[in-house]
């Protein structure tokens, strides 16, 4: 282990959304420590601009898709077998997962089986509370304290005998003010032409299933309401094709990629057609009513509808515990019903009251405004290490 005056923390994020979450972490670390830290593992930009040297490129963990883990799956194992082993030789006071646990918990569990001393945390609580369940207790095997996005995960993780879980808040919160319309953009939700996001999902994988009928519902919006605009907000990865992608529908698409183009899109934006998902929960905090979609493989989606366990998929619905936000999986995921979903929630109605007067009650659900998750979580790491002497 390292002294007390240059902690080492190893951390190891497997995916895009998994870089966003470290490096607020390893800011937030370092400022609670005064510098006096080390970081090592695996991480993306946002890590890397706080002092990571990333053992391979984060992009080398992420597999989407049964066919893509099947042809991938000797290179994903031994970058398992790298990190795992890079953790070990490291001898850090503490080792951070980040979500992804397809790759992350299979790092863990083999530190836990070669170097059973160092502690592991992870942040971002698994979805057992919506699918295999038995995951959680299996955990405690490896997991020593889980850090939840989102606040009825802590309680979940107790009910199915999981390892000690305390809620830290969701990133989004840190956003809202970035994401809430000002009284000029709130005007702008009210006026013509409507602006509609459509946003179909941010993985290549998840595009090939959705833009489909994306593409065909946004299609008969616009023929029932020409009154309206489409803006898709893009990761920067798929900015270019989705631009021409979108470039041979019937109706125009603005797709935007610069954050701040984004968030505008969001402050201004009347309602959402979208692909479950973190999506949904970012579009509940800045208050925009949402239709949700998800289409997978066939085999995909038996597979999933025999393991759910939740009552919906929406990430909104279950925060609020009331299903306000309607879904459409699978095969009801008509351009038809999605259609005329969305035009039931840009009209002013009964559909869109329901939504909006929910979202209202998120601040307090989330505890929006109070401690920022980063620093919360930093405080629980810390205080993991200070507990192992």
């Amino acid at each position: 282990m390292s002294n007390d005056q240059n902690l080492l923390v190893f951390i190891v994020a497997g995916e895009v959304s998994g870089d966003r979450l470290g490096g607020p972490l390893m800011a937030a670390l370092r400022e609670r420590t005064g510098g006096r830290i080390r970081f090592a593992g695996v991480g993306g930009p946002e890590m890397v601009a706080q002092g990571l040297e990333s053992l391979f490129p984060i992009e080398m963990t992420a597999i989407m898709g049964f066919g893509g883990i099947i042809s991938r799956i000797p290179a994903y194992l031994e970058r398992i077998r790298k990190t795992a082993d890079a953790a070990v030789a490291a001898k850090p006071d503490i080792m951070v997962i980040i979500d992804s646990p397809d790759f992350t918990h299979r790092v863990a569990k083999r530190v836990r089986a070669i170097a059973p001393d160092i502690p592991i945390i992870d942040y971002v609580c698994p979805s057992v509370w919506a699918w295999r369940p038995w995951r959680a207790k299996a955990m405690r095997r490896y997991i020593d304290h889980v850090l939840a996005l989102l606040p009825f995960e802590p309680g979940a993780m107790k009910r199915l005998g999981g390892p000690p879980c305390s809620f830290v808040g969701h990133p989004i919160g840190e956003r809202v003010d970035l994401l809430r319309p000002s009284g000029a953009d709130q005007s702008r939700r009210t006026d013509k032409p409507h602006i509609v996001l459509l946003m179909p999902g941010s993985r290549k994988g998840e595009l090939g299933h959705m833009l489909g009928i994306f593409e065909r519902a946004a299609a008969r919006i616009a023929e029932d309401d020409p009154a309206v605009a489409f803006v898709m907000p893009a990761v920067s990865a798929h900015a270019d094709y989705l631009t021409r992608q979108v470039a041979t529908w019937a109706v125009p698409v603005r797709v935007v990629r610069e954050q701040a183009d984004k968030d505008a899109a969001f402050r201004s934006a009347r309602a959402a057609l979208v692909k479950s998902g973190t999506g949904t929960l970012e579009l509940a905090v800045a208050g925009i009513p949402m239709v949700v979609v998800y289409r997978v493989g066939h085999i995909e989606g038996l597979l999933a509808y025999a393991l759910l366990n939740v009552s919906s998929i929406i990430l909104a619905n279950l925060v609020l515990g009331e299903n306000v936000i309607p879904q459409f999986v699978q095969y009801n995921a008509t351009p038809a019903r999605l259609a005329a979903a969305t035009l039931d929630i840009i009209r002013d109605g009964p559909a869109r009251a329901r939504q909006v007067d929910a979202f209202r009650r998120l601040d307090d659900i989330m505890e929006i405004g109070r401690a920022r998750p980063s620093e919360r979580a930093a405080d629980i790491v810390l205080a993991e290490i200070r507990k192992r002497g």
